[in-house]
Parts: structure tokens; C-alpha cells; sequence
């Protein structure tokens, strides 16, 4: 546990330490103020004792005037100070973490929710700012406010401060017994909002089906059941807290009670000068502040140190393969190599069944390749080794002669174009998901692109053309997914996959798109995952998966003669056109 503690300590102090120069003037700054704040009693004591002996008070007076004018003024540059750091360490946390989740691997953030990511992202960032910004200076400022008030005050009297520190003592105890639960309760609070991030992005995203399935009031439910579940370890945290504050509070205000009766009777006895007294009572006053803030820094950084947890979790998240140096890969000969799958197996999790098993398969370079076989069969496994967001357990992968894991991801994707099966659109303009993939091409591109899927029209009429927002325009299911076919075709691709590519298309707009397969396989590979009969029969080459395995290859009539499982799909894929 204390290993696992000083980690995620190290994790806050990683986020904090390239500012540490300006933490460290924070601290100066803060240092100042309470220095200040220390000698104001004593400054007190003195003009006390002037008026005991008639001498002038002014100048200590102006003294008073001045301490307080420095204190002032210090607090006000550390606040700007260490604010400004503050900001600067969300956005330190935030771009580290977007930069990793977004090279992080396809399999690793597939099993988990978008939303939760996003929460960690967003408000984990936030508990970290507070933490790493303010926590940790007061918590020193904190520690020497309250070492040197009880060094003065020992000064002053040692009876008095006796009295004093046996109630720190007590508070102390007993606030050290609450900040385990705390800490606890916290960390649980966090990650009920994750989940809560999580549910809602989920039912936002499938907001048709919800409305569709009647089903509003069930994920409502299901929302605010994790929003009350933060809510109620967040009122257990602010419980204990609480109690802490009060305990505390209860302490240093039981302590003064103390101090006052016992320093009456001592300045009674003649063995305590008022002014002493008085300057004593007032650093007793000042105590209430640094335990106090002790107790709510304390908080503070439980819920940092919950939040660098949390944000931990993201960095050991595993990372795609880095790309090794050396010279840039390039094409040779297209009409003489080949895209070959070699002996290969692979499974998405350590143990769990194979996706694909022992699968070897030459794929033309040039030429259309259509992959069909009913659900789970390997199919867009087959994709995801190729694009490498899956690396296989054994056998290999070669492209152009050369093992795919020795090109480098850079080269890889950029010879590759991928359409995938529910054809999502980034935020922004049309023109930027045109552009996404290749960003040189030029407008009368773009409009070739849009043409060759027939939405040319379609943009013309839209407000703003090509600089539509994709986010406010109303975009149908079969326009996406030709935005998406548009958004490939803008490159003349060496290698083009496409998961269903025609799922969702009219017999026209069909037809538009074969010509553009047909156009695309004269000079480079298609491989299409297909679920409709046009696909399949004007196919060069036709593989037929089943349970991870080639069952059978060929063209259209050579399976229609040979295959069983491949008459009963091209039985299912005729009905599901004639349906369409």
C-alpha cells in the first residue's frame, strides 16, 4: 500500500516538476506572507509594552501597517503566480493524456467506454490542478506557519504552550484516522463520474435506438444511478471532512479556552505579562488557520493523489509498436507483388479463442478481393491485421516481399485507405473529413471524389458548400457512409478496404461506387468485406471464411459449383438485395 501511495505521489510530483521552478517561487511568496502574518503578534506585543512605558507608538504601528500592506501584496502575486501554474499542469495532464490514448491500441481502449476516458481526461485534471497547484504550497506554508507559531509561542510561555500542543496532539490523532476513508470515498466518488461518463456517451451515441426501444427512462435510470453513487461517496468524503474540520476546529477553540484561564491566573500570579498573554492568545488564533488548512490540504491531495491514480491507469495503457528508423519503405512493381498472409493466427485477448487460425492467403496487388462468410467469422480481423491495430500470435504478414511488423506504421497507413463498417465522421467540416487522409488535395479533387459516390449534387445545396459543419448539418446513414467512400477516394489508394462499403446505398448510388471499385482495382488492391451479391460476383478473387479458417477461394461460378456454406450466403445476399 505505501508502495502503491509513493507511485502515484511520484505520478502528482511528474506533473508538477517541470514548474517547479515557479512552485518554487510560489513558496518563497508564500513564505513571505506567513512570515508576515508571524511577526504581526509580536509586532503587537511590542506596541503593548509601549504603551506600559509610555514610549511612542507610531513607528511600531507603522510597522503593523507595513506587515500587513507586504502580506497583502505577496498573497496577491502567489495567487496569480501559482493560478497561472495550475492551468498549465491541466494542460500538461490533458495533452500527455490525449497524445497517448489516441496512439494507444485499438484492442486496449475497445474494452473501455469512451465516456470514462473522456472523464479522466476532463475532470481528473481538474483534482490534479488542485493538488499540484495550491495543495502542495500550502501544505508547506501550512507546516511552517504552524512550526514557527509554536516556536514563538514557546518563547512566550512553556506552560501555554503545553496546554497547546496536547490539543494539536489529540487533532491530530484524530484526523490522521479519518484521512484513510476519506482518501477512500474519494477515490470512489471519481470513478462513479467515469462510469457516469461513461453510461451517458453511450446512451447519447445510441440516442435513435433508446427513443426507438421506449427505453429514455431506463438509461436515464441507469445515469444518474452512477450520479448518485457519486454523490453519496462524495457526501461520505465531505462527512469525514467534516468531522475533521469540526474536530479540528473544536481542538484549537478548547486549547484558547485553556490558554486564556490558565494565562489569567499565571499574569494573576505575576508570572505572565499581559502583553505576553495577548500576543500569545493571538498566535493561538492563527493556529485555527494552519490546521485547518492542514486538514482541507490534506483532502485536497487524497483527491490529487485518486486523480493521479487514475490517470496512471492511462499510461499503462499499451502503445502501438514505435516506428523503427531507417529508409522509407516504397512500392515496386504493383502488377508483381503481392499482400500475403502467411500461417497466421490471432485472437484478441491472452487464452480466449482464435479469431483467425493458420489462415494463408496471397492477395493481388491488383485486382478486386471480396471476403465473405457468415457473422464472426475472421472477416474484419482480417482488416485489423492488415491496418495492424491487431498483431497476429503466429505467422506473419508480408507486403511487397517484405514482413509487415518491419514497415513502419507511418508508411503502412499511408499505402493503405480504410472504409470501416459504421463509417464515423470527425467533428468538423466536410472539407476536413475530405481532407483527413490527405490533406495536399486540391478542391477539384475533393469535387471528383463527390461525384464518383454521386453527392456532389448534395453539397452543392448544402449552406456553406464543402465548409459545412458535419456537426450541425443533417446527415443521413447512407450519406455518411458516401462522405466516408468520398473521403477514401481522394488519393488514388495502393491498397483500399472496404467493410461493407455499400451496406447502406441505393441500387444507384451501388452502382457508382462499383465503377469506382472497378476503377481503384486497375491499378491497386480492393479487398471488400461483402454482404452484397453485386460485390461478390464481379470479385477477381472471392475467399470464403468460416470459424477463423479459408474454408474456400475462387471466382463466383467456381464456388457456386464447389461450396456449400458459399450457395446458402450468395442465397442470403440475393434475398437481402432483393429486400433492399
Amino acid at each position: 500500500m505505501r508502495s502503491e501511495r509513493w507511485q502515484n505521489l511520484r505520478m502528482l510530483w511528474s506533473f508538477v516538476r517541470p514548474h517547479r521552478q515557479t512552485l518554487l517561487i510560489g513558496l518563497a511568496l508564500g513564505l513571505g506572507t506567513t512570515a508576515a502574518a508571524l511577526a504581526t503578534p509580536m509586532v503587537s506585543k511590542s506596541v503593548l509594552d509601549g504603551l506600559a512605558a509610555a514610549n511612542p507608538i507610531a513607528p511600531t504601528v507603522m510597522l503593523l501597517v507595513g506587515l500587513l500592506i507586504v502580506s497583502s501584496g505577496l498573497g496577491l502575486v502567489q495567487w496569480i503566480l501559482l493560478g497561472r501554474m495550475g492551468e498549465r499542469v491541466v494542460l500538461d495532464a490533458r495533452s500527455s493524456m490525449v497524445r497517448r490514448l489516441l496512439r494507444v491500441r485499438v484492442g486496449e481502449l475497445a474494452a473501455r467506454s469512451p465516456g470514462e476516458l473522456v472523464t479522466r481526461v476532463t475532470s481528473d485534471t481538474v483534482l490534479l490542478r488542485e493538488a499540484a497547484a495550491s495543495s502542495l504550497v500550502q501544505l508547506v506554508n501550512g507546516v511552517i506557519s504552524l512550526v514557527g507559531a509554536l516556536i514563538l509561542m514557546a518563547l512566550l510561555d512553556g506552560v501555554l504552550l503545553a496546554t497547546t500542543l496536547g490539543a494539536l496532539v489529540v487533532v491530530g490523532v484524530i484526523v490522521a484516522l479519518l484521512m484513510p476513508p476519506m482518501a477512500r470515498a474519494q477515490e470512489q466518488a471519481q470513478g462513479a463520474v467515469g462510469r457516469l461518463g461513461g453510461a451517458l456517451e453511450g446512451a447519447l451515441r445510441a440516442i435513435r435506438t433508446v427513443k426507438a426501444s421506449r427505453a429514455e427512462t431506463r438509461e436515464s435510470d441507469r445515469v444518474i444511478t452512477e450520479a448518485a453513487e457519486s454523490a453519496r461517496q462524495s457526501v461520505r468524503a465531505v462527512r469525514y471532512q467534516a468531522v475533521a474540520m469540526t474536530v479540528a476546529g473544536f481542538g484549537i477553540g478548547l486549547a484558547t479556552l485553556l490558554i486564556l484561564g490558565l494565562g489569567a491566573w499565571r499574569v494573576s500570579s505575576g508570572l505572565l505579562a499581559v502583553s505576553s498573554l495577548v500576543a500569545f492568545l493571538l498566535y493561538t488564533f492563527q493556529l485555527m488557520e494552519p490546521v485547518t488548512s492542514l486538514t482541507t490540504t490534506v483532502s485536497a491531495l487524497q483527491s490529487g493523489i485518486a486523480a493521479a491514480t487514475r490517470i496512471r491507469e492511462i499510461d499503462a495503457l499499451e502503445l502501438e509498436a514505435e516506428d523503427a528508423g531507417g529508409e522509407r519503405r516504397t512500392s515496386g512493381d504493383l502488377a508483381r507483388s503481392a499482400l500475403s498472409f502467411e500461417g497466421v493466427t490471432a485472437r484478441y485477448a491472452p487464452g480466449s479463442a482464435p479469431a483467425l487460425s493458420d489462415v494463408s492467403l496471397e492477395i493481388p496487388r491488383i485486382g478486386h478481393t471480396a471476403i465473405v462468410g457468415p457473422s464472426g467469422a475472421g472477416k474484419t480481423t482480417m482488416f485489423s491485421l492488415l491496418l495492424r491495430f491487431l498483431n497476429p500470435d503466429s505467422g506473419r504478414l508480408v507486403l511487397d516481399g517484405i514482413p509487415l511488423d518491419e514497415w513502419s506504421l507511418e508508411d503502412l497507413r499511408r499505402r493503405i485507405v480504410y472504409v470501416e463498417q459504421d463509417t464515423p465522421l470527425v467533428p468538423g467540416t466536410l472539407r476536413e473529413n475530405l481532407l483527413y487522409t490527405h490533406q495536399d488535395a486540391d478542391e477539384e479533387t475533393l469535387w471528383e471524389a463527390l461525384r464518383a459516390v454521386r453527392l456532389d449534387e448534395r453539397v452543392r445545396a448544402l449552406p456553406d458548400g464543402l465548409d459545412t459543419s458535419l456537426s450541425t448539418a443533417v446527415i443521413s446513414g447512407g450519406e455518411r457512409q458516401r462522405i466516408a467512400l468520398s473521403r477514401a477516394l481522394v488519393s488514388t489508394p495502393e491498397i483500399l478496404l472496404l467493410d461493407e462499403a455499400t451496406a447502406q446505398l441505393d441500387g444507384l448510388t451501388e452502382a457508382a461506387v462499383h465503377e469506382v471499385i472497378d476503377r481503384v482495382a486497375q491499378t491497386g488492391a480492393v479487398l471488400t468485406i461483402a454482404h452484397r451479391l453485386s460485390t461478390v460476383i464481379d470479385a477477381d478473387q472471392i475467399v470464403v471464411l468460416e470459424s477463423g479458417t479459408i474454408r474456400a477461394r475462387g471466382k463466383h461460378h467456381e464456388l457456386l459449383a464447389t461450396d456449400d456454406l458459399y450457395r446458402d450466403l450468395i442465397a442470403a445476399l440475393r434475398i437481402a438485395t432483393q429486400v433492399a
